[in-house]
């Protein structure tokens, strides 16, 4: 089967990137190298192209009703503009995927239409953005829970509709401030509002993967590379591929759907996973009752951040042992830290030994080396 392509694969073909296959999509890993693009993030800023990432659009009298149904946080806790992130779980409280969700800002005209099809001011509008290759699995659920629920709501598939951008960084709010027709450094965390950017109408969010400050851009599809070109040409900021996406979120603490959890291969609720604040029981949603259930008994593992004491760069699927070299948990994520110089990790471990500064021994090709189980996240500004 063909990968998808994003709108700009042939542009960054042009510029040297080269490539990798992420969630069915053609994207590219690495520009000029991954500690070189992954320093200019933690230092200045870099751009990263995500338009393999999902957008679903859903609008109409009970959208509320059923994103609120369909995901474990508090969507009623949204005014428009806001964001928050959040978990997509089954009947027995296992992640389908995480997403962020945005209850879409209203727009200047009176009735409350706009270009991009959200619909009726009267009526919230959301869009949620799920990962890589699940688009059509995440619209199929919307539609079909609608229909079962018997709710009044348009859902639409927009990931062909839309690029989309990261630029993250200390100078990320300055660099996107400069093309805006709005102050950046206005929209609050994890907010988001309609502005031009280089000349084309664009969803700006103060939201970011990294463990920086910064923005991500959704734009046209078919205008893209005017976007793209305003910052990673006319303003030289850092091109950025998956490599260097991934390294940093690793050092935040941050989770990557289908490696530190997969439904199919690995399903875990979200009190597992260490995101159990997205969990509102206060509020009806598939898994909420398994969940309720599995916050009061409590889980027999939990994920946990490790750095690697001894020389070695844990992997995914490495098995995590205690100091008697029983198998006691296995690495889902791991990288030598370019900010830390030194090889960190996540693992779901048996809860016995989840606090900070436990020993642990992590079995690297064949030998045991020794870790020390650390606080997340390993980076913070």
């Amino acid at each position: 089967m063909a990968l998808e392509t994003p709108p700009l694969r042939d542009r960054h073909a042009e510029a040297g990137a080269k490539f990798t296959e992420f969630g069915g999509w053609d994207m590219p890993v690495e520009f000029d190298g991954i500690r070189v693009e992954h320093e200019a993030v933690r230092s200045s800023a870099g751009i990263f192209d995500v338009s393999h990432m999902s957008e679903i659009e859903v609008s109409g009298p009970d959208a509320e009703r059923l994103m609120q149904r369909l995901t474990s946080n508090d969507v009623t806790a949204l005014d428009a503009g806001d964001a928050q992130y959040s978990t997509i779980t089954d009947g027995e409280g296992d992640i389908i995927d995480d997403t962020v969700v945005y209850r879409l800002p209203e727009t200047d005209d009176e009735t409350g239409d706009s270009d991009d099809g959200t619909g009726d001011s009267d009526d919230a509008s959301f869009l949620f953005v799920p990962n890589a290759g699940h688009a059509e699995q995440m619209h199929d659920r919307w539609t079909e829970h609608r229909d079962e629920w018997d709710l009044d709501a348009t859902v639409y598939d927009a990931t062909y509709d839309y690029g989309m951008f990261a630029v993250q960084g200390p100078e990320a709010v300055g660099h996107v401030d400069d093309a805006a027709d709005v102050n950046v450094e206005d929209i609050s965390r994890f907010s988001a509002t309609w502005a031009t950017v280089a000349g084309v109408e664009c969803l700006v969010a103060r939201t970011g993967y990294t463990g920086e400050d910064g923005v991500e851009l959704v734009v046209p599809w078919n205008r893209a590379p005017e976007v793209w070109a305003a910052f990673a040409e006319e303003r030289d900021v850092q091109r950025c591929g998956l490599g260097s996406r991934d390294t940093l979120r690793l050092e935040a603490g941050l989770l990557l759907s289908g490696q530190d959890f997969d439904h199919d291969s690995n399903p875990r609720n979200p009190y597992e996973a260490g995101i159990g604040f997205t969990v509102k029981l206060d509020t009806e949603f598939v898994g909420r009752d398994a969940l309720e259930a599995a916050k009061a008994e409590g889980v027999d593992e939990k994920l946990v951040g490790f750095t690697l004491v001894d020389r070695g760069v844990p992997r995914h699927g490495y098995d995590v042992t205690d100091t008697d070299d029983l198998v006691v948990g296995e690495v889902t994520s791991g990288t030598m830290s370019p900010t830390l110089d030194e090889p960190i990790g996540l693992a779901y471990v048996s809860t016995e030994y989840t606090d900070p500064g436990t020993t642990l021994r992590v079995v690297v090709r064949g030998d045991s080396k020794k870790a020390r189980v650390e606080s997340l996240p390993f980076y913070e500004r």
